[in-house]
């Protein structure tokens, strides 16, 4: 057993035929389990398999986990995925590093996620559940893919009014009017991953006053870093820096961190 969610458990497996490495994730089904349709299939799927195939469906994404295989029976169904190795989650990654780790390795896991992300919008899914503990890193290229889709849905232009995702990475809009917009909220979750990355912790109201006052800073940590969280970590939905925009951001230019003016 490799881990296990409220609903699902994935294992370690490899395919008969040659011993090639797998994960096997065996999900329970719920009283409100959902099927969706989706293009090119005459069937409904289960939600999280249609969203994968989805975000998988066209040119490989490196940074997106691919789907192999997968199977409905009456109470589960399994989804086998691929395994790479040797692995471990940005959560795992950071607690090694004790807490935190440096905006140089930020950045290469930054760049992977937020391409990870806006691949899957583009592809007409939501995640809505992108997280340290849904990131993985491979210990020797620092490869980074995206996984467990359970959490998301198809993207759609109006609000949505659940939110299933982590309280730690809930946007604002939600708690204060009971709705969000998929990007906006894409955006947001990415800020709160960065600033998790960079600082070992997630932003208190403090950190939030003053980074939507624009006046966020903190030491050891360079501007470009710090304009990026606050560009990201907006209270107003509209004010946030648009998920096709981030990999534009100045802090993806940087090539030596050390070079970086720190504040």
């Amino acid at each position: 057993m490799l881990g296990e969610g409220t609903f699902g458990t994935v294992y370690d497996g490899s395919r008969l035929l040659d011993g090639f490495k797998v994960a096997v994730k065996i999900v329970r089904k719920t009283e409100d389990f959902e099927y969706i349709s989706i293009p090119n299939h005459s069937m409904p799927l289960p939600l999280e398999v249609a969203l994968l195939t989805l975000a998988n469906r066209g040119p490989r994404v490196p940074e997106i986990i691919q789907l192999l295989d997968w199977e409905d029976q009456h109470d589960y169904y399994i989804m086998v995925l691929e395994h790479p190795s040797p692995c471990e989650d940005l959560f795992g990654l950071t607690e090694r590093y004790g807490g935190s780790i440096d905006e140089g390795l930020a950045r290469v896991v930054m760049q992977q996620a937020t391409q990870a992300a806006y691949m899957c919008c583009h592809r007409g899914v939501l995640h809505r559940d992108i997280k340290l503990e849904n990131l993985l890193i491979n210990k020797e290229t620092h490869e980074v893919k995206l996984i467990d889709f359970g959490c998301g849905d198809l993207l759609k232009k109006s609000a949505y009014k659940i939110f299933l995702g982590t309280d730690e990475y809930c946007p604002p809009e939600y708690e204060e009017k009971g709705e969000y917009n998929g990007k906006p909220a894409t955006v947001w979750s990415l800020g709160v991953l960065l600033f998790a990355l960079v600082n070992g912790d997630y932003p208190s109201t403090d950190d939030l006053h003053m980074i939507n006052a624009n006046n966020y800073s903190k030491a050891g940590l360079s501007e470009e870093c710090c304009r990026l969280i606050s560009s990201c970590l907006q209270r107003e939905p509209e004010k946030r820096l648009r998920l096709s925009e981030i990999l534009l951001h100045d802090w993806f230019k940087v090539t030596d961190v050390d070079n970086l003016k720190t504040v």
